[in-house]
């Protein structure tokens, strides 16, 4: 069927991606809200369908790690980021430009170690655990948010920086803070001028 070549285009487009960077995100509003209410399901699902808590933590880890791989496409489609000189640069992209994109939140970063490859995510709000008040009965080596986890190392395996990231401290388990870790796992190593022959 066609349309008549008089008519105007409409030139409004919705974007139905989760998240962009945009003045007018309820779109993308609503579906972080979709997506924190049905993740609480998921981890009731998942809880019912394994008998241990690190068979539950390690299947949030691995979806979270698939939608990490292909999470990163659209992220740096959408922030324009091109590429991060230092792991530093890393971690605060991560935490500043990231997570305010899919989850709306801003966590501080702190450098944990000398050699500067680990650091850590303190997130002062986590939306995922919005609608939770405490971790599941007989479930007290559950880590809820395990999936986030997953999310960050799968997109960083994708831009060739392997990291080993888990929770060091979780408000769920009675802790003061939430603090994810990232231990970047290959030294970057400077490259060198080279030598005209």
């Amino acid at each position: 069927m066609s349309h008549p070549s008089n008519r105007k285009q409409d030139n409004h487009k919705i974007d139905w991606h989760l998240p962009t960077v945009s003045s007018s995100a309820s779109a993308h509003h609503m579906s972080r809200e979709l997506f924190v209410l049905t993740y609480g399901a998921l981890v009731a699902q998942l809880c019912k369908d394994y008998e241990t808590d690190d068979e539950v933590n390690k299947s949030l880890d691995k979806m979270g790690y698939n939608i990490g791989i292909r999470l990163v496409e659209d992220f740096l489609a959408h922030s324009g980021i091109k590429k991060c000189r230092s792991y530093n640069e890393t971690a605060d992209i991560i935490a500043k430009v990231a997570f305010k994109m899919y989850l709306g939140i801003t966590p501080s970063v702190t450098c944990s170690s000398q050699s500067r490859n680990e650091f850590s995510l303190i997130l002062e709000k986590n939306p995922l655990v919005d609608f939770v008040e405490e971790l599941p009965a007989g479930r007290s080596s559950l880590c809820f948010c395990n999936l986030l986890c997953g999310v960050i190392r799968g997109a960083l395996e994708m831009i060739h920086l392997p990291a080993d990231v888990r929770f060091i401290q979780d408000r769920l388990k009675g802790d003061d803070v939430t603090e994810i870790g990232i231990l970047f796992l290959r030294k970057i190593e400077d490259k060198k001028p080279k030598r005209n022959k």
